[in-house]
Parts: structure tokens; C-alpha cells; sequence
């Protein structure tokens, strides 16, 4: 190895080594230690444990109803999640996209509930369902408004829904505007030479050639709705009762809140990273096998 190469490459580690100790000390570390004590009794206080094996998952899955329930009403929330915000991102950005004029405008519009972190715009939603929402019910015209929009588990969970689509269209509206930009322009002009109708230029042209947004789009949403938690315990606290808890509400309820269950939480955890590590690995492979190249 020559000595410019030898001094890239010791450039190149020392640039990447805080990155990588970080990630060791925060995820790696911390997720081999959560996989160990997912085989124990450990409560999270006590020095000692026993190893109780795949106990504590059989228990989980078999017995644990309320566990049953949060992964039922999170499948749930995650299907509509991907699908809203998603369906929603795409038009936006083919209607902004489509015009000549104010794109800066409307891209700015679009992406300001990102610029709010989610426990702040959680607790702007509260108030609206809580006091607006209720005052102008009380007018004729907005009689239908008058529903326990946080109070009932139905409605709260488009309610819960309604929030997490407002706060998420924004970044994936860019990234499909970004793709939609990369279309190559000749593509476009030869297609209405040929007389596309706009339904016909989306069918054959637009999904196809942006079908690698649409992959990181669907796994950026899949991921997070999974994981989804400041969102729901600001808007509902996973009320009413249980009625809209998720599975990381479920898991640090089982590990804090009382129960002291660490190692029970852990393998709660664990299913819960095996059911989105099959999801997305199911849905990435599909997804780019139907990828196109422009």
C-alpha cells in the first residue's frame, strides 16, 4: 500500500469512527443486551435473574391478551398509515408538479407540519379536538362535528390517523417531487405525441419510473407507523382503557409502568423488530423487482 493510499485510508477511519462508536454504544450494544435479557426473568432493578428460555415469548403471544390486542390495533394503524399518507404524497406532488407557478409556495405549505416537532403539533390537535372542534359543533352547520373525537376508541382512531397523515405527508410529498423531477422529459413528449391521455402518462410512465420512491416511501412509513408511539400517548395516552395502544406503549408499560417485567418488555421488543424486519424484507424485495430503469 502506497503512502498516500495508507493516509486515505487512515482519513477515511478516523472520519467514520465516532459515527461508529456511537452506533455501537447506542443500538448495537444496547440491542445485543435487550436480545440476552429477553431470556430472563430480569425485573430491571435486581442484580440477579434466572434464564427462563423462550418463556417469556410463548407467554407474549399465547398469553398476553392485551399484547394480542396492541399488535391487532397497530396492524390496523399501519395499513391505513402506508396507505393515506402515501396515496395523499403522491397527489400532492403531482398536482404541485403540474403547475407552472407557486411550486416554491405550495412545497413550503405542504412541508410546515415538519418543521414542528410531533409532541408540539400532538398537543396543537388536542386543543383542536378538544375546544375547537366542540365549539363550532355546537353551530347547525357543523352539527356532524359533535363526536367524542378522543373519548371513543372508533373514532379516535382516525382521530390518531388524521394526525400521523397531516405530520407525515410533507417528506414523502419532496421525495416523490424529486422523483417525478428525474423523469426524463423526452419520455413525456413522446407519449403525448402519441396521444396519452394524463391516466395513461401515470399508468405507463410516471408510477413505473418513480417505483424506487415509491420502495423508500413505503419503508420510511412502514417503519415508523410500527414503531409509532409520542404521537398516540400525547394524543390518547392509549385510552380510552386500552383502546388504542400501541405495541412500544404496551412494551414500556410492561417494563416501567409498574410491572418491572424488563426481560418480558425485551421479548416483546424483540417480536416486535422480527415483525418489521419480515415486513419491510418482504416489501423491499417485491418493490424493486418492479423498479424500472428510465
Amino acid at each position: 500500500m502506497t503512502s498516500r493510499r495508507r493516509k486515505a485510508t487512515v482519513s477515511l477511519i478516523l472520519f467514520v469512527l465516532p459515527a461508529f462508536v456511537l452506533y455501537l454504544l447506542f443500538l448495537v450494544i444496547p440491542m445485543l443486551q435487550g436480545s440476552y435479557y429477553s431470556f430472563t426473568d430480569w425485573n430491571g432493578l435486581n442484580k440477579t435473574y434466572g434464564f427462563v428460555g423462550i418463556q417469556n415469548f410463548v407467554e407474549a403471544l399465547r398469553d398476553d391478551r392485551y399484547f394480542r390486542t396492541a399488535i391487532l390495533f397497530t396492524a390496523k394503524y399501519v395499513v391505513f398509515d402506508v396507505i393515506f399518507t402515501n396515496v395523499l404524497a403522491l397527489l400532492l406532488a403531482l398536482l404541485i408538479e403540474s403547475r407552472t407557478r407557486a411550486k416554491g409556495l405550495f412545497r413550503t405549505i405542504f412541508f410546515m407540519p415538519n418543521m414542528l416537532s410531533v409532541i408540539i403539533s400532538t398537543f396543537m390537535w388536542v386543543f383542536v379536538f378538544s375546544k375547537v372542534i366542540p365549539a363550532l359543533s355546537e353551530h347547525a352547520l357543523f352539527g356532524f362535528l359533535d363526536l367524542s373525537w378522543l373519548g371513543d376508541p372508533k373514532i379516535s382512531f382516525w382521530s390518531i390517523l388524521l394526525v400521523s397523515v397531516w405530520g407525515g405527508v410533507g417528506t414523502l410529498m419532496l421525495i416523490y417531487m424529486s422523483a417525478i423531477q428525474g423523469i426524463p422529459q423526452h419520455l413525456k413528449e413522446a407519449a403525448i405525441i402519441d396521444g396519452a391521455t394524463p391516466f395513461h402518462m401515470l399508468r405507463y410512465i410516471t408510477l413505473p419510473l418513480i417505483a424506487h420512491a415509491l420502495t423508500i416511501c413505503i419503508f420510511l412509513t412502514l417503519n415508523s407507523s410500527f414503531k409509532i408511539y409520542d404521537l398516540v400517548y400525547a394524543l390518547t395516552g392509549g385510552g380510552p382503557g386500552r383502546g388504542t395502544q400501541v405495541i412500544t406503549m404496551n412494551i414500556l408499560e410492561e417494563a416501567y409502568q409498574g410491572n418491572n417485567r424488563y426481560g418480558y418488555a425485551s421479548a416483546k421488543a424483540i417480536i416486535l423488530f422480527l415483525i418489521i424486519l419480515v415486513i419491510t424484507m418482504i416489501q423491499v424485495t417485491v418493490m424493486k423487482k418492479r423498479e424500472v430503469e428510465a
